[in-house]
């Protein structure tokens, strides 16, 4: 492999347009591939190529990158007719940075060292801001040779990046991750609730508890936006319940009672049941207050 590999690209929603975007900046070359070719307009008009399949995709590319949106989404990305595995050669790497189910990451790295392919997978945390400022926390499964030759590219678009074990590691971080963020989405949606409730300036007490114990990513980063009634997707309603049912089956398997999950998982499921799956997650707001029989203003676009 070259010093700068060339990378292939699958997948222009709201965070893996900016994560190319990224890679092209960093100097590589890049062939794209998308369901919708006009969603790829704005990195082909950067200078990446355009490839028909990801088979193409991969015979272009010696590492080769994905974030799509549901398993069966990875299945067939990676291990279709046409999918990436079809077009890499032996010595290629293929990433696949869907939060996906960990026994289809080791199925994917099973079938790839059969003709000589590496397989990686590494989940990525931080939503659309973390996506357009190259911070996302990156949480990576796979052998350790091919998870070094990667890292360099994984360096243009995070800057948390964990090598966790074997194929799969990565997908059962990122549970753990979405296990973290769903219960205190909870709390955060309530807290907000119950500091209106109380005739509160919700501005001031946001500067408060900010920094203070009670500070989290999402506080910061998703507060503001249901303050200003900005409902938009950085991470779609939609995705998250895929996440938490991934997350779910997991933790059954495990034999792990997990009530916090699995009320967060309902709360969501009622929002994709009022319409609003392409919004953002920090719209768990409105289905509390739907609950609580009050009003939260959106000011977003209506769900597409």
């Amino acid at each position: 492999m070259t010093e700068k590999p060339s990378i292939g690209w699958i997948g222009t929603g709201v965070m893996g347009v900016s994560m190319c975007g990224h890679i092209l900046d960093a100097g590589y070359e890049v062939t794209v591939h998308t369901r919708t070719r006009s969603k790829a307009e704005s990195l082909l008009s950067r200078g990446a190529g355009w490839a028909s399949t990801p088979a193409e995709v991969a015979a272009a590319s010696d590492v080769s990158c994905a974030i799509v949106g549901y398993p069966r989404d990875v299945r067939e990305v990676f291990l279709g007719p046409t999918g990436l595995l079809a077009g890499a050669s032996e010595g290629d790497v293929l990433v696949d940075m869907t939060t996906s189910e960990p026994s289809l990451a080791i199925e994917i790295a099973e079938q790839c060292r059969l003709r000589g392919v590496s397989a990686v997978d590494a989940p990525v945390s931080g939503g659309d801001v973390g996506a357009r400022n190259g911070t996302l926390s990156i949480m990576v499964g796979g052998d350790p040779e091919p998870v070094e030759r990667v890292r360099p590219v994984f360096e243009t678009i995070g800057n948390t990046i964990v090598h966790q074990g074997g194929p799969g590691a990565g997908q059962h971080t990122k549970a753990v991750n979405q296990i973290l963020i769903a219960t205190g989405m909870i709390g955060l949606s309530e807290a907000l609730l119950y500091g209106r409730q109380a005739g509160l300036d919700l501005k001031t007490v946001m500067r408060s508890v900010s920094g203070g114990a009670a500070g989290s990513w999402s506080l910061s980063n998703y507060g503001p936006r249901m303050l200003e009634g900005d409902f938009e997707p950085g991470f779609f309603v939609d995705h998250f319940v895929k996440d938490m049912g991934i997350a779910l089956r997991e933790a059954a398997g495990m034999k792990l009672p997990a009530p916090g999950l699995a009320l967060a998982h309902e709360l969501y499921v009622a929002l994709q049941a009022q319409g609003l799956g392409k919004k953002g997650t920090q719209s768990l707001v409105l289905a509390l207050a739907h609950l609580a029989g009050l009003e939260w203003e959106d000011h977003s676009s209506e769900p597409s």
